[in-house]
């Protein structure tokens, strides 16, 4: 069963930009956070600041290889929330639920 058809509340277009905010990060997460139809919906709301979050940790590990393996990791959360799968980063989605962000 898709996750779709589990929470209708989770449409095409908040799945898409949910993906493109991991693979563009942190380009479109900024965009995404002066887009007011965008920044309250609840699926891209709880993805954009983790993804932001992971597109600075690959801007800065860039020099090193760990950038890479941080980049790939992205591409893997971009699939999973393209399926309309909630995205649950290890230490990072904790940090940005205690902080309001999510």
């Amino acid at each position: 069963m898709s996750q779709e058809s589990m929470n209708p509340e989770i449409s095409s277009d908040d799945r898409l930009w949910a993906a493109l905010a991991y693979v563009f990060s942190p380009l479109v997460p900024i965009i995404l956070m002066f887009m007011d139809d965008k920044k309250n919906r609840p699926f891209i709301k709880a993805n954009n600041m983790q993804a932001l979050i992971l597109g600075i940790i690959t801007a800065v590990t860039s020099a090193f290889c760990i950038g890479i393996l941080v980049w790939f990791y992205q591409l893997y959360c971009a699939y999973q929330a393209y399926q309309g799968q909630t995205v649950n980063v290890p230490v990072l989605t904790d940090f940005c639920k205690n902080q309001g962000w999510a």
